[in-house]
């Protein structure tokens, strides 16, 4: 039976017109690209695009790319558009091509790369230990578990920035953690503000220890974030982009591979 047609394609780069941005924080923003509502996105949870952009001509005259893979944030059953949420870094060349970008001009997209196949209830509590845009992947299947009904996965989020004013969509994610008993959210910054509340510092094994579910069969940890806690936490994935082992902080409290996955 032919299925409805999808909108992104693995194998060839795809134009999306760039239908509206808006200012995250100081550092980052949310991009809207739209494409045909009468097709579907075509993307599951969890899984990332590949962007790409002209940086300008190599020695033979041929066009010369910037590549980077992002993770769209909006669900994956939206009519008509896709949500990016990137940081802006100023020697960044795909974020500043994305920022100087104004509505009606095209991303070229191929995709999507499934990173995760999530299905409802594989495990009955799920952890989370995000870092900065680390955060996407996990409001993916955060997303995908609440809209659900029938799925009774619990879930942990240990969030990590550098102050609170770089904690993204915040006032969104306090909100679902309200919405959702099934959702536990714990925030740690390096540098805090008078009146924060939340933790202090790196994250930390005794962070780790109180805040996920503890190592089991039915337990599962997914980790995000910039090199350095990657390598702090689950260490990183290995060089042909496999998961590779666990180290860090999750082998010490005795999580194996079965139970960490990271993006």
């Amino acid at each position: 039976r032919k299925g409805k047609k999808k909108a992104l394609n693995p194998d060839k780069w795809i134009k999306f017109e760039l239908q509206d941005t808006s200012r995250v924080n100081h550092n980052s923003h949310l991009f809207r690209f739209s494409f045909d509502p009468s097709t579907k996105l075509g993307f599951d949870i969890a899984s990332c695009i590949l962007t790409r952009a002209p940086v300008g001509l190599d020695d033979n005259g041929k066009t010369e790319y910037v590549l980077r893979s992002y993770t769209p944030i909006s669900d994956p059953e939206c009519k008509g558009y896709f949500d990016l949420l990137v940081k802006i870094y100023p020697e960044g060349k795909m974020s500043q091509h994305l920022v100087n970008l104004r509505p009606g001009d095209v991303l070229e997209v191929k995709g999507p790369k499934v990173k995760l196949q999530y299905t409802p209830n594989m495990k009955k509590h799920i952890g989370m230990i995000a870092g900065g845009t680390g955060i996407t992947p996990m409001l993916q299947v955060i997303n995908a578990i609440i809209k659900n009904p029938d799925d009774k996965t619990q879930i942990s989020l240990l969030y990590a920035n550098i102050s609170p004013e770089d904690i993204l969509l915040k006032q969104k994610l306090d909100i679902l953690s309200v919405s959702y008993p099934n959702l536990k959210i714990y925030y740690t910054v390096e540098n805090q503000t008078n009146n924060w509340k939340g933790g202090k510092g790196y994250i930390t094994q005794n962070m780790v220890e109180k805040g996920m579910p503890s190592p089991r069969e039915d337990t599962l940890i997914l980790v995000c974030g910039p090199s350095g806690m990657m390598n702090h936490i689950s260490g990183d994935n290995a060089k042909d982009y496999s998961q590779g082992e666990v180290s860090g902080v999750l082998k010490e409290l005795g999580y194996t591979e079965e139970m960490v996955h990271k993006f």
